[in-house]
């Protein structure tokens, strides 16, 4: 997936009523020259910042244009002092601005700039959370008359030559003032890279946090050009970088996010105590969704479906995920969510109860939602303690009975005595969490998701949309069976082959992608199955292969309940399922079929042998289906649609799910959450420990797959190759080491 080089940050101001009246922890120098052009989406992206203890100090450096529409826009807020000065270049009005900063930690920006509503947060807290460094600093997007992603490694030798580093980074200002800030050598030379280098040369290392939060303007007249751009400037710029540069006489590591966790560290989570808020008023629920991620599937899309639906006025969500990931969804998540912070970019996890600590105290957050994080399960009995206020529930999909004994539903059995209430898709799992979890009765709620009834409607689908999906996959008149999901064992692809080998008279069309597809596309090659079994790929919108098709397959070896189930009854197409999770608690005879699961969740996942039975009743299903006659298959799609508008709606799943909600704040509510508080502190240490023993054991799975990943396979084979390599291994046979480990 492409970056969006349009979702420009900034584009608009946001009014979230934020706190302006506090200490400033961060102090933003910016030096203004004759910048009206581009300014008022800098302007934009500082003021909707969600760390709001700032100060911006703009120095105006002898500007020939008028300056009322800058003026302006400092009356706008008080946290905007503004600075005059004769013209002296960029490096002479920051240190102006810098000897004026009231704060310990200096942030410079230039005008033309954009930041990401989150960089200060997160360059801030990278630094708070490791004393040892000098400087914090994120990846950058360049933008404007060049368009690029810039990450490197940090690497001092490196730096001696190219300047890694975005010029926009958080320094603390002792460290800032033992190097005399920046270098006063004329106008235009690389400032930042001169301060980098001369930060290194006294041995100071700075934290590489991930993430495209700095947006850094290419321009025919930004400072980069008018250096480069130039000789004269450019030879002066090379002399100054190359003295300081003899002055680094050590290598200096960074801290690189992403990290590798440390191990055998045990460390106790800690609570950062803050008393400010972000807000200036507390006038809405404020409710933080703690994720793994934000990737393309039926757990995401349910999260997506409730901060899109939310009402506005009376709720505000927050977002943050605890697993390394891409976060390919982040762009959807963004339109409704005003802050996501994806924690692995800036913190080690031994860290992550603090900044969550922390979040929860400056947002005063009243509902902790939790959903699949499996760190966000060991965390709540220590956030129980620590948080009597706090209402906290989870949302549980599936139960997994192939993976850690049960998965979610598990750790969501065990933590019955500290969650509040969990809801869950289906009444199957939530009968497994009574049942065989022993949640006590009433604390578990069945919330089924639906589908967003106004969305997936077939009217909505052009004619001519179809016509170019049957002239793209060659489907003529055939029928069409969709097989919409990701290719993966749990979804069994190879059964599929199996059912598709029986149906004869239909294309079978598969929409989307996973580890199984290439293995998948090839076994239906070496099948001849090329013509009835067609790949799509994954697609952004589904409505149209919906509407081109006359059923949807979903043979998995587990469900919750399918979000494909309800979106294809949403489009008027019956769906054939297997009896798993929730499906059948949907899908009636009215709708569709459900055949029983011919194998054991527990030892058959990726299991390619398929009983004849279960072929066959797959088989039959679909004939009979695409087999009815032309009036039966119009009452029967006026049945899926009728069955989605009777309560299987996204509309519905906000209603309750805001029910419960307000349920959740009411006297007796908040008084049996200070009771288990009470309890558990306790035993205090406890809680402290087994969060602990989690990160622990996160760390040493981590190490475990960083030592066998395919990068270290791919550097022994390069090894293995190499002349040096073959040497080695030459003398081993014959010195027979071989012979040792038979």
């Amino acid at each position: 997936m492409g970056f969006n080089y349009q979702r420009e940050p900034g584009k608009e101001k946001q009014d979230r009523g934020l706190n302006k009246k506090e200490k400033p922890l961060v102090s933003i120098i910016t030096a203004y020259y004759n910048a009206e052009k581009y300014f008022e989406q800098t302007y934009n992206c500082v003021l909707n910042q969600t760390f709001p203890w700032f100060e911006w100090i703009i120095v105006n450096d002898g500007s020939t244009d008028k300056i009322d529409r800058l003026e302006e826009f400092v009356k706008t807020d008080p946290r905007i002092i503004l600075y005059h000065k004769e013209n002296g270049g960029p490096a002479s009005a920051r240190n102006y601005g810098i000897n004026r900063a009231k704060s310990e930690v200096i942030i410079p920006l230039d005008s033309d700039d954009l930041i990401e509503p989150v960089f200060l947060e997160k360059l801030y807290f990278g630094l708070y959370f490791n004393k040892e460094c000098s400087w914090s600093y994120t990846d950058s997007v360049g933008f404007g008359t060049q368009q690029y992603l810039w990450k490197r490694t940090f690497s001092s030798e490196q730096m001696k030559n190219i300047n890694l580093l975005v010029n926009a980074g958080a320094i603390r200002k002792h460290d800032f003032e033992e190097i005399g800030y920046y270098e006063e050598n004329g106008k235009y030379y690389h400032e930042d890279w001169g301060a980098w280098l001369k930060l290194l040369s006294k041995g100071k290392k700075p934290v590489h946090i991930e993430g495209y939060d700095f947006w850094y303007r290419r321009s025919e007249e930004g400072a980069m050009t008018l250096t480069e751009g130039d000789k004269k400037n450019r030879k002066r710029s090379q002399e100054i970088i190359e003295k300081i540069a003899k002055d680094i006489k050590q290598e200096i590591k960074a801290i690189e996010f992403p990290v590798m966790e440390e191990t055998n560290c045990f460390a106790v989570p800690q609570k950062i105590e803050w008393s400010f808020p972000v807000y200036e008023k507390k006038d809405k629920t404020r409710i933080l969704m703690l994720l793994p991620w934000l990737e393309m599937g039926g757990s995401d899309l349910f999260n997506l479906e409730v901060v899109k639906k939310s009402n506005k006025e009376k709720y505000e969500y927050s977002i943050i995920t605890t697993l390394p990931s891409e976060n390919t969804w982040k762009d959807r998540f963004q339109d409704y969510v005003p802050e996501i912070f994806e924690l692995p970019q800036f913190l080690e996890m031994k860290n992550y109860a603090a900044f969550i600590s922390y979040f929860i105290q400056s947002r005063e957050v009243d509902v902790l939602f939790l959903s699949n994080s499996y760190y966000g399960y060991y965390l709540i009995p220590w956030l129980r303690k620590e948080f009597p206020e706090l209402a906290i529930i989870d949302y549980v999909h599936m139960e997994e009975w192939y993976w850690r004994n049960g998965g979610f539903a598990r750790v969501s059995g065990v933590m019955g005595e500290v969650l509040e209430r969990t809801y869950v898709c289906n009444g199957r799992t939530q009968q497994i969490l009574e049942e065989h979890f022993g949640r006590e009765k009433g604390s578990v709620k069945t919330l089924y998701i639906g589908v967003d009834k106004e969305k997936f409607q077939r009217e909505k689908v052009g004619q001519e949309e179809i016509e170019e999906l049957k002239e793209k996959f060659q489907l003529g008149e055939r029928k069409v069976v969709l097989f919409p999901c990701r290719i993966h064992p749990q979804k069994r692809p190879f059964l599929l082959l199996e059912i598709a080998k029986e149906v004869k008279e239909a294309v079978f069309l598969v929409v989307g992608n996973g580890p199984q597809l290439e293995e998948m596309q090839q076994k239906v090659q070496d099948s001849g199955l090329g013509e009835r079994i067609k790949f799509a790929g994954r697609a952004k919108d589904m409505r149209s292969y919906y509407a081109l098709s006359n059923i949807t397959l979903i043979c998995s070896l587990k469900e919750g309940l399918a979000l494909t189930a309800y979106e294809s009854l949403a489009m008027g197409v019956p769906v054939v399922s297997s009896d798993v999770g929730g499906q059948k608690e949907l899908i009636t005879e009215e709708v569709g079929k459900i055949i029983a699961l011919g194998q054991e969740e527990e030892k058959d996942l990726d299991n390619r042998e398929f009983s004849k039975e279960e072929i066959r009743e797959y088989t039959e299903a679909i004939k009979s289906l695409l087999t009815e006659a032309e009036e039966d298959g119009a009452k029967r799609r006026l049945a899926c649609r009728k069955r989605i508008e009777e309560g299987f709606s996204t509309d519905n799943m906000i209603v309750n799910l805001e029910r419960e909600l307000e349920e959740g704040q009411t006297k007796e509510r908040k008084r049996e959450r200070k009771e288990k508080s009470e309890e558990l502190r306790k035993y205090s240490k406890l809680a402290e420990d087994y969060l602990s023993l989690y990160v622990e054991y996160e760390a040493l799975g981590a190490s475990f797959k960083n030592n066998h990943s395919p990068n270290m396979k791919n550097e022994l084979i390069r090894i293995a190759n190499s002349k040096w390599g073959r040497r080695l291994i030459s003398l081993a046979f014959k010195l027979r080491v071989n012979k040792i480990f038979k």
